[in-house]
């Protein structure tokens, strides 16, 4: 029996617009003020951050296109490359490719609602969150969707309130946003490489609807549409609301006593701009953001997962699905690795170096659009990356860099993160049968 797609062009669009918008955007200003002082150098790394994001998912686009089925990379690079290969992808985002990054936003609006609740425990509110949102996408599709639609266009509301009050209030923010001498000392300097890393990992959610693809109604429309508008809208919104933050916080207050960097910039702008009462109202507000990003992050990761459980015999119990046609083993398995980051405080680790993995896999398939073009001319494409082949070159080019930056700059996190995929290696050897049914190879070519 053919399976039911309850997800439309609106819902696939607010799951790449709730997983991008989330932990990054409201934790990295603090971060990257503390090499660079340029306004234009800051802004910059959101655009360059934002363009990256908006290549790949063009190219992203025509992969979903032409090969509709759920898993994201998993998919990819199983067809493209071999099914090694996806496996090592889909390895990293099962163990902690989501579940990480779902601990981080659980904790930052654990974090959040403590400042106005100073009893509450962010741990506590975190474990607590993952567990009713788990109960909520297991349960019910309709129900899972419905909640999705509700948060994510209160997220872009939200934001777009922030941005607008901003632009009206008085700056007291203390930098320049004209291009000077000093930008470019900044934009040359390992600084701006470094702060790259944390704009990649915020943008990071742009081929989140591809994870779900095999749940989409007609996706060789609606998955393209869905991966450009909801990019589009993100850098929109990444690089108004950084130029907010800029423009009404000094770079003095963007760091603690100690001289840490602060990381709930947008509590602080937030006062700034509506006073101590209203400041507090926008950070149970930003919460609310983040638990748009935790629920779509624990609707879209666990279908790698059962992807994974159809193809591999050693993880055929991830494919099972419950009578609402749900992938609840998977569902659960995520949100218990995210309740063992949750309490065990490892996963800010876990997020510097898992960048460097995620970048590694993305970069893979973004190349493997060239290799699928020269392998299988004839494959129907229903959707062709706009502006081939350059737009993909942009892509490699941005993401290369990274990676060599990572490997010079980052060597313990790019190392655990190879790492990580080793291991995943070793399992995979470790299944005496490993392909229930091989997809891949069934697949027409």
């Amino acid at each position: 029996m053919k399976s039911k797609k309850y997800i439309g062009f609106f819902t696939a669009t607010s799951i790449v617009i709730a997983n991008m918008i989330g932990t990054g955007v409201f934790t990295s200003m603090g971060f990257q003020v503390m090499g660079i002082h340029s306004g234009f150098a800051l802004l910059l790394l959101w655009v360059i951050g934002g363009v990256a994001a908006l290549t790949g998912a063009l190219c992203y686009g025509e992969l979903g296109a032409a090969l509709p089925r759920s898993g994201g990379e998993y998919n990819f690079l199983s067809q493209i490359y071999h099914p090694t290969v996806g496996f090592l992808s889909g390895w990293v985002s099962a163990t902690v490719g989501f579940a990480a990054p779902v601990a981080a936003s659980a904790i930052a609006l654990g974090s959040y609602l403590s400042r106005v609740f100073p009893s509450f425990n962010p741990m506590y509110v975190a474990s607590c969150i993952v567990v009713l949102l788990t109960v909520v996408h297991v349960s019910n599709v309709k129900t899972g969707r419905g909640v999705q639609n509700f948060l994510t266009t209160l997220n872009v509301i939200v934001i777009f309130g922030i941005i607008v009050f901003g632009i009206f209030s008085a700056r007291t923010g203390s930098v320049h946003f004209m291009p000077a001498q000093d930008a470019i000392k900044d934009i040359l300097s390992p600084a701006f490489g470094v702060a790259l890393f944390f704009v990649s990992f915020a943008y990071s959610g742009w081929n989140a609807s591809t994870y779900i693809t095999g749940e989409i109604d007609n996706p060789q429309k609606n998955l393209p549409k869905s991966l450009f508008i909801g990019t589009m809208l993100v850098l929109f919104l990444y690089v108004m609301l950084n130029f907010i933050f800029l423009y009404t916080v000094p770079l003095s207050e963007m760091k603690d006593a100690g001289g840490n960097p602060v990381v709930d910039i947008g509590s602080v702008a937030a006062v700034k701009i509506f006073g101590e009462t209203g400041g507090k109202v926008i950070a149970v507000v930003i919460s609310l953001l983040l638990l748009s990003s935790v629920s779509s992050m624990i609707m879209a990761g666990p279908r790698v997962t059962q992807v994974m459980g159809e193809d591999f015999h050693l993880f055929r119990f991830f494919a099972k699905k419950n009578k609402n046609n749900i992938p609840f083993i998977a569902i659960l398995a995520q949100s218990c690795i995210t309740l063992f980051f949750i309490f065990t405080s490892t996963f800010e680790a876990v997020i510097t170096y898992i960048g460097f993995t995620l970048n590694l896999f993305t970069f893979l398939s973004v190349l493997g659009l060239f290799v699928l073009r020269i392998k299988k001319p004839g494959l129907s494409r229903p959707y062709k990356t706009w502006g081939y082949p350059i737009t993909p070159i942009v892509f490699l080019c941005m993401g290369g860099w990274l990676l060599v930056y990572g490997l010079m700059y980052k060597q313990t996190e790019s190392l655990a993160g190879l790492a990580t995929v080793g291991i995943g290696l070793s399992v995979y050897f470790l299944d005496p049968a490993r392909l229930v049914q091989n997809k891949v190879n069934k697949t027409e070519k």
